[in-house]
């Protein structure tokens, strides 16, 4: 919930560096923190902190812009430092930049009140003042700014409590979701992973009173992870350890598996994706229960990969990828085709192996541990939506990696590794495999060229649209399986391969 005014009691210099770097992390561009107080009340060492949290360089030098007004940091997001105390009467701020500042940066404003009238209304007040041996802060701002920050500091809170409050927090990545990602560096203990994932709300209902997150069986809060990995890290898996949670706000304090890429200067290595390919043949070899202990008493039942969720994901090829490729719109007719298509090749699924699906096991979501043996070579993340259902999904995850093209050969050997472990334990059907391989693989491709146009022209990622052509390719090698007769002549009649 959102709110206007925080107040925050920093003991000394280094809480309120702290708070600097806490405001930092809910930094966006656009962004103005005003900051108030008299000489000495600690505007300085805030905006310190600020700076060198963004900048991810604790000794980075950041000295008061009092002469020169303002001085500029390049960093995860441009930091704009402006100290107006010499600003000379009269002076126009815009002189100095600060709307240009803010077009795709943030800005920290010593002394705001020598130029009121420059400061926009949407701006963040930080008020500094003395209390007894050390300082309160009062913030204060629109209410979105506001939530942002409540939540960053509600995450020191969650450190605090864990007896980490003085640990330094360094953004790490966001993903496509809402989740986000920090490091948390503390001296004398191993670096570890916050993250910070809220509960969702539902979206609007959109089929049968129900919204997509139901449909598609996404996890809305963080109960899903905490179940899964510990089912996997109980039966020998490489997951992160839980090391604190709170999962009614959102935050996992979890282990750092390392800095290990699955890829080699963003290209594939064979033996990483044999080795992933045998993992994967274990875990789908194993034994699962659905149900899964999150915590005493809490227990999360893996959802079925159903038909309904196979089906809303392949739609989203016709409710984005179609429009953007063709310029025009879809008709009823059109995606009454499309549907029929899909229920067809979907029937052929009767006899697919069912096992945990992962969701998510391709090359962002493995790290690579040179150092280790056997399966703790492998770190495994990211397997919140985690279903039950087609086993062959996964492998197509890994062997149609939608991030890195990975030639034909490298995707028939990556299978064939796979099945190969999989013969080796007996029981496994091949014929049925082959089969739910294309099909899924297939839907899996369908649903990312949906999700990465999406994701542009919804959400202003465009960063995303250099990988359709090779989502294209992985699709194309699929569908001269016999079961997607169907979907192939769709892509072919609408010229949807290129």
């Amino acid at each position: 919930m959102a709110a206007s005014v925080l107040t925050v009691r920093l003991a000394d210099e280094a809480a309120t560096a702290r708070l600097g770097a806490d405001l930092s992390a809910a930094a966006r561009p656009g962004d103005v923190f005003a900051l108030t107080g008299d000489l000495g009340a600690g505007k300085t060492t805030l905006a310190r902190g600020f700076v060198r949290s963004l900048a991810g360089n604790p000794e980075l030098d950041v000295p008061s812009p009092t002469f020169t007004l303002v001085q500029s940091y390049a960093a995860r997001l441009p930091v704009h430092h402006f100290d107006l105390y010499r600003l000379p009467q009269g002076s126009d701020l815009d002189e100095l930049g600060l709307d240009e500042a803010i077009s795709d940066g943030v800005a920290l404003v010593e002394w705001p009140e020598r130029a009121p009238d420059a400061m926009p209304s949407g701006r963040v007040e930080i008020r500094l003042e003395h209390d007894g041996d050390g300082r309160v802060a009062t913030v204060s701002g629109p209410d979105a700014a506001m939530a942002r920050i409540a939540r960053s500091l509600d995450i020191r809170a969650f450190l605090d409590a864990t007896g980490s409050g003085g640990a330094t927090r360094s953004f790490l990545l966001g993903d496509a979701s809402t989740r986000a990602y920090e490091i948390v560096d503390e001296p004398g203990r191993p670096r570890r992973i916050l993250m910070n994932a809220p509960r969702q709300p539902d979206g609007p209902p959109i089929r049968d009173g129900k919204p997509y997150s139901q449909i598609a069986h996404l996890a809305e809060s963080v109960v899903p992870f905490v179940a899964v990995a510990r089912a996997l890290r109980t039966r020998g898996f490489c997951a992160p350890q839980i090391q604190a949670q709170d999962l009614d706000r959102g935050i996992l304090l979890i282990e750092h598996l390392g800095d290990g890429s699955f890829l080699d200067a963003g290209a594939p290595v064979r033996d990483r994706y044999m080795a992933a390919a045998e993992l994967l043949a274990d875990l789908h070899g194993a034994t699962w229960s659905r149900d899964m202990e999150a915590a005493p008493g809490l227990v999360h039942r893996l959802p079925r990969y159903d038909r309904d969720a196979m089906m809303i994901e392949a739609e989203l090829l016709i409710d984005w990828f179609v429009p953007a490729e063709t310029g025009g719109t879809v008709s009823d007719a059109d995606r009454a085709e499309y549907r029929a298509a899909w229920d067809a090749a979907f029937a052929h699924l009767a006899d697919a192996e069912p096992s945990i699906v992962l969701r998510d096991y391709h090359s962002p979501n493995i790290i690579w541990r040179p150092e280790r043996q056997g399966r703790d070579r492998l770190g495994i993340i990211d397997f919140q939506d985690a279903l039950w259902g087609p086993a062959a999904y996964d492998v197509a995850s890994l062997a149609q990696d939608a991030r890195v093209t990975i030639p034909p050969d490298l995707e028939r050997d990556t299978v064939g590794a796979y099945k190969a472990a999989r013969l080796a334990r007996g029981g496994f059907d091949e014929a049925a495999f082959d089969e739910a391989y294309a099909i899924m693989a297939a839907q899996r491709g369908s649903k990312i060229l949906g999700i990465f146009v999406r994701l542009d022209r919804r959400d202003g990622k465009p960063q995303y649209l250099k990988h359709l052509p090779r989502i294209r390719d992985y699709v194309a090698r699929v569908l001269g399986h016999p079961s997607l007769a169907g979907v192939r002549d769709f892509y072919e009649t609408r010229g949807l391969l290129g």
